[in-house]
């Protein structure tokens, strides 16, 4: 009923430090998607779907918040599951990348394993939709952890939209009689900042055009994020709760 993508890139932030952050970005044709799928933190992102058990994305990311690695979380979490062969469920960490998808559900279904990105998906038109949402990410990704010379010019937030657009353009969710669609992202990152973006948390929950609406709803985050930095940063920097 979904797909997803999960990101992990290394960049350098303002003051000259290598800071990480993590992405995940999740469509499908039913209302909501935002409180059930896409999980993130600054030590990784994990997306929950196919028969979703939200458990798996919540404490997923309580496991990597731990200190586990994203292969070991995730493959307990599914090992202690009785609904494991219904379950699509992948992520990143700091370090590595994990996708499952199990043998219950719905085609088309499978997933992608990248260079710090994982893409998954169910009930899709067909294998080109996650490939599609895999190439459109990989032509825009910043480097891995390491290597943090080239950021890219575009917020992540804005990036893992179009690389959804990729995949939805090509067909997505193949349920043509559901109108009712969503979509959502969240990004987290390493550094401690001021203020978080107003972008980086962003959610559809009912509409009949998730992946256009998401990124109209960005745009407008993104110019009301700028705008207020511009009018009020002096007093976002003496307030003490600004970045929470």
């Amino acid at each position: 009923m979904t797909f997803s993508i999960c990101v992990r890139e290394s960049y350098t932030d303002g003051a000259g430090d290598e800071q990480t952050r993590f992405g995940v970005a999740v469509t499908t044709r039913l209302a909501g998607v935002g409180t059930l799928c896409p999980f993130a933190s600054e030590h990784g992102a994990v997306a929950t779907q196919s028969l979703v058990n939200v458990d798996l994305g919540r404490k997923g990311i309580e496991y990597l918040d731990d200190g586990l690695a994203v292969e070991d979380a995730l493959e307990a979490l599914l090992n202690a599951d009785g609904g494991r062969a219904q379950r699509q469920l992948h992520g990143v960490d700091v370090d590595g990348e994990f996708a499952f998808s199990g043998e219950e559900c719905k085609p088309w279904f499978g997933h992608v394993i990248g260079d710090n990105y994982t893409v998954a998906g169910n009930l899709l038109t067909g294998e080109d939709v996650v490939e599609a949402t895999a190439t459109a990410y990989e032509a825009t990704a910043g480097p891995s952890p390491g290597d943090p010379e080239s950021d890219p010019d575009a917020p992540l937030a804005e990036r893992l939209t179009d690389a959804l657009a990729a995949g939805h353009e090509l067909g997505g969710d193949k349920r043509e009689d559901l109108h009712v669609q969503s979509a959502a992202l969240l990004v987290r990152t390493t550094e401690d900042r001021e203020m978080a973006p107003y972008y980086d948390d962003l959610r559809v929950d009912a509409t009949e055009t998730p992946v256009a609406d998401l990124h109209g709803t960005y745009e407008l985050a993104a110019e009301g994020y700028e705008m207020a930095m511009e009018r009020y940063a002096d007093d976002y920097e003496d307030d003490e709760n600004a970045g929470e």
